[in-house]
C-alpha cells in the first residue's frame, strides 16, 4: 500500500481560457514505452500513454487533441517531457508546476484534478478523499468519472487514485490495471496483495 497522501508545494493554476488554435504534438521514449504530449499556448492539454506502438499511440492523441506534429518542440514541453521520463525511472517529481491548458474540462473536473496534483509521487488517495478534497463529500463516483476523462495521466496522476480499502480501482488507459500498477511500482507504491487480485 503506498503512503497517507501528502501536499505537495501546491500546482500550478490551470488555464480556463479557450485553447488556442494552434495544438502541437510530440512523442518521446520512456520506460513504458513511447508517450505522446500535445500542448498549446496555454500550456499542456495531452498526454497519451503507450499503445501497442508508437503509431497507435499518436492516433490516439491526434484523436484526442487534434493536434499537428511539431519537430521542435518548445524548450518548456522538452523539459517536460525529460521530467516525466525521468519519473518513470523512479525520480521523485510531482509536476505541479507544469502549466495546464484545461480549456473546455468540465469545471468540476478541474477543481478535481488541481487537487489531485497535490498528492505526490509515491502516495495515494481514494476516491472519496479526493471528492472531499474538492468539498463534495459523497461524489465519489463523479471523482471515479473525472479520472476516466484525464486527459493528461501522469501529469493529473490519476493512476494515484485507489478505491477503497486500497483496492486499485479502474483505469482507462491503454493496458488498464496493469499500466496502473506498473506506473505505481515506478513510484514505489507497493499495493496488497488482495487489492492487486484480478
Amino acid at each position: 500500500m503506498g503512503r497517507t497522501a501528502r501536499r505537495s508545494t501546491g500546482p500550478k493554476s490551470v488555464q480556463t481560457v479557450k485553447r488556442a488554435v494552434v495544438v502541437e504534438h510530440a512523442l518521446f521514449p520512456s520506460a513504458i514505452g513511447e508517450i505522446g504530449v500535445a500542448w498549446s499556448a496555454g500550456g499542456l492539454a495531452a498526454l497519451q500513454l503507450p499503445d501497442i506502438d508508437a503509431r497507435a499511440t499518436e492516433r490516439r492523441l491526434v484523436a484526442q487533441a487534434k493536434s499537428r506534429r511539431s519537430e521542435s518542440p518548445p524548450a518548456g514541453v522538452r523539459r517536460t517531457m525529460e521530467r516525466v521520463a525521468a519519473l518513470l525511472n523512479g525520480a521523485s517529481d510531482d509536476l505541479a508546476d507544469v502549466p495546464l491548458d484545461l480549456s473546455g474540462v468540465p469545471p468540476f473536473h478541474a477543481r478535481v484534478f488541481t487537487a489531485l496534483r497535490a498528492v505526490g509521487p509515491g502516495h495515494t488517495v481514494s476516491y472519496g478523499e479526493l471528492a472531499r478534497r474538492v468539498g463534495s463529500p459523497g461524489a465519489a463516483r463523479a471523482v471515479g468519472q473525472a479520472m476516466r476523462r484525464n486527459p493528461l495521466p501522469i501529469v493529473v496522476p490519476c493512476h494515484r487514485v485507489l478505491a477503497a480499502g486500497g483496492a486499485q480501482g479502474g483505469f482507462s488507459a491503454p493496458g488498464g490495471l496493469a499500466t496502473k500498477e506498473r506506473l505505481l511500482h515506478a513510484e514505489g507504491v507497493a499495493l496488497r496483495e488482495s487489492a492487486t487480485a484480478r
